[in-house]
């Protein structure tokens, strides 16, 4: 098994472990603290990291860009070329922050206004922001360097002592929110937290890395020896803008159309989505850098058997999570919060197709950033455009169904069309029509599965909201029909189905 392979599924092991620990915090300390702190403040703590997120929007393109540039130094082995682009990060980084900072700091002058119906104090919502956004600050001042465990396949060192320090964190508050029920404790614990996580993270890279070493002061005359990081940076940006509106912006738009209570309810949806979904990814997360390893190296064969490998184990994924969390996330919403937390059905079903075309295009994303394709500026600038163009008419009409509308179709227009082709034609240099001999195996098997599968899980006489033993039986012999319709369908008619049984078979190992 190659070095890069093994990376991966370390990185995916360890990935997975960590996972199903703070699945289970995450679903108890969201209960807790919905109790215990209210709905309100959950809302309002969303909505604020939603505000410093669009504060973000300075530093979006800049840590891609740089990953692309690590690539080949790290496959060479140069040490003096991977300090120079990191001193380059680490300047960036410096007058990034600076400016999100003093952005921040401006944006809060405005919080009494923005916040005028809500009944929490100005106290707590300054408070919490202002830990927020300290805990960034350390991000782009200190921590800057932990880019270089992303590029180099090591993301599972990142999980084994951040997240580790992450899930204690969350014990702590489910405690002292359970305990004493204070808002400022919850968010003291959260800022703390940060700093301690920074801190083990550094020392883990410092043991990794002994000689390493950056100069931030260095960092602008260092850029004229690698003009390329400020053009690709440029084309990233705006790709980066339209994935944090389009996957980011929910809550503000909820809070703004419908309730901050409201986004409160959203967030429980989301937040089991994010779980469901992050634990496939999981799985997958330590593949995107190794894959901008394997393009390095140009074995244009073994690049497109990769390619299809993992379209279709992409696609299996989507297809499984849609099944999923159509059936059965209602009913757990029911017994873990209560019935009066459901949302419409309709949201369900276009969550669904959400999910499925954000988890299946990761494979044409990631090839296209290893590929450094990102000239397609125009296509970020349109699809931006058909989202907040029908998020802002549909969603004052029709709520969260209106702002899923103006992702759904924006996903269509972009991702579904344009993002394969410009793959193919300016990465692979082949006809788009081979993508599509290939994709469209997969879009009709997983269109098939959900569709027969959906038929006879009706048949099982089972009420999955009675109880969790009830919601659990139903949930094994749902996912087992359709595993039963889709795996046989997948290796007989799938591309790169069956390298990706062998791929599989390493990951067992």
């Amino acid at each position: 098994m190659s070095g890069r392979l093994q990376k991966s599924m370390l990185n995916a092991k360890v990935n997975l472990l960590f996972f199903f620990l703070s699945l289970f915090f995450a679903f108890f300390s969201r209960r807790v603290f919905l109790n215990n702190l209210g709905d309100e403040f959950i809302g309002l703590s969303g909505t604020l990291g939603n505000i410093l997120g669009y504060l973000k929007l300075a530093e979006m393109g800049v840590g891609t860009c740089i990953c692309y540039f690590l690539y080949k130094p790290i496959e060479s082995k140069d040490k003096q070329g991977i300090q120079e682009i990191l001193s380059i990060i680490g300047y960036l980084y410096r007058i990034i922050g600076t400016v999100i900072l003093v952005a921040g700091l401006i944006v809060s002058l405005f919080f009494p206004l923005i916040f005028s119906k809500t009944h929490l104090g100005n106290n707590i919502i300054y408070f919490t922001f202002y830990c927020l956004l300290g805990s960034s600050m350390i991000g782009y001042f200190i921590n800057y360097r932990q880019i270089l465990l992303a590029a180099d396949q090591k993301k599972y060192l990142v999980a084994i002592y951040y997240q580790s320090a992450n899930l204690a964190k969350t014990a702590i508050q489910i405690i002292l929110a359970y305990t004493y029920k204070n808002l400022f404790i919850w968010v003291s614990v959260e800022f703390i937290f940060s700093i301690l996580g920074c801190i083990i993270l550094n020392w883990k890279i410092n043991k990794e890395y002994p000689w390493l070493r950056t100069d931030k002061n260095k960092g602008k005359i260092l850029l004229k020896k690698y003009p390329g990081i400020l053009n690709n940076t440029k084309k990233i940006f705006i790709h980066s803008i339209k994935d944090f509106l389009m996957g980011k912006s929910d809550e503000l738009f909820i809070f703004l159309f419908v309730s901050l209570k409201m986004v409160a309810f959203y967030g429980n949806y989301m937040m089991i989505i994010a779980k469901v979904t992050t634990l496939f990814k999981s799985v997958l997360a330590g593949v995107n850098d190794g894959v901008g390893n394997l393009v390095a190296e140009g074995n244009k064969a073994n690049i497109m058997k990769v390619f299809w490998e993992l379209t279709t184990i992409r696609h299996f994924i989507a297809g499984l999570l849609c099944f999923t969390i159509y059936h059965f996330i209602e009913p757990f919403i029911s017994l873990w919060l209560g019935k009066e937390y459901i949302l419409d059905h309709t949201i369900i079903i276009m969550l669904t197709i959400y999910i499925y075309i954000t988890n299946s295009r990761g494979v044409t994303d990631t090839f296209n950033h290893a590929h450094g394709l990102y000239a397609d500026v125009w296509a970020a600038w349109t699809e931006l455009g058909i989202n907040v163009s029908i998020t802002l008419i549909a969603g004052y009409y029709w709520g969260i169904k209106g702002i899923l509308l103006g992702k759904l179709v924006s996903l269509l227009t972009i991702v579904i069309i344009w993002k394969p082709y410009y793959l193919f034609s300016s990465g692979f240099k082949l006809p788009v029509k081979t993508y599509w001999e290939g994709a469209s195996r997969n879009f009709a098997i997983s269109i098939i599965s959900f569709i027969f599968g959906t038929l006879l899980l009706k048949q099982v006489p089972i009420q999955a909201d009675q109880g969790f033993l009830s919601w659990f039986i139903y949930g094994i012999i749902g996912v087992f029909i359709y595993l039963t319709i889709n795996l046989p369908l997948t290796y007989l008619f799938a591309k790169g189905s069956k390298d990706s049984l062998r791929r599989i078979k390493y990951f067992r190992r």
